[in-house]
């Protein structure tokens, strides 16, 4: 029996500064451990069912793949959900895309929305209030420091067993 979940992404800890505080308070994954992160593909398969040949066709599929900027500079919201929207997102989306051509029994959110929306969770609350109060504190709290320039040249493999995230291998874009 398999035990645990994983998710492959791209950290971007040029967003801790801004986002930080308010994942640390509103969002249950930075709580487990997970950094500042746009998932490209969750939930990947179970830690004990990712083995090397896995891990290959990881390596392979993002080597083929080059490094890109991107930038986030837009707050949006999904239904109990804030987030930075990345620009440009097609990257995101072919890389996932990507992953899931390889691992189609892995639909990106186990197949729950047809769309594949990159995003940067700054906090999570079942709330609308409540989101919305957070979403005024959030403007205020980044204005100035948005956009946030970053580059995805890596891409995480996470796994989370007895309640915390960790990084289990990085993959290098286009090498």
């Amino acid at each position: 029996m398999s035990s645990g979940e994983s998710a492959l992404v791209v950290l971007v800890p040029e967003a801790e500064a801004v986002a930080k505080p308010f994942r640390d308070r509103y969002d249950p994954s930075a709580a487990a451990g997970m950094p500042a992160h746009i998932t490209l593909l969750y939930p990947f398969k179970a830690p004990d069912d990712t083995d090397e040949t896995t891990l290959d066709k990881l390596r392979d599929c993002f080597a083929r793949i080059k490094s890109f900027r991107f930038w986030l500079g837009t707050i949006k919201r999904f239904p109990e959900v804030l987030y930075l929207a990345p620009e440009p997102d097609e990257p995101f989306r072919q890389l996932t895309l990507s992953i899931w051509g390889l691992f189609p029994e892995t639909p990106p959110f186990g197949g729950k929305w047809a769309a594949i929306i990159p995003h940067l969770t700054v906090a999570q609350v079942a709330n609308e209030r409540h989101l919305a109060a957070i979403e005024d504190d959030f403007a205020k709290a980044s204005r100035g420091k948005l956009p946030i320039r970053a580059i995805a040249s890596n891409i995480a493999l996470m796994d989370y067993r007895s309640g915390h995230w960790e990084v289990r291998t990085m993959f290098s874009l286009g090498t």
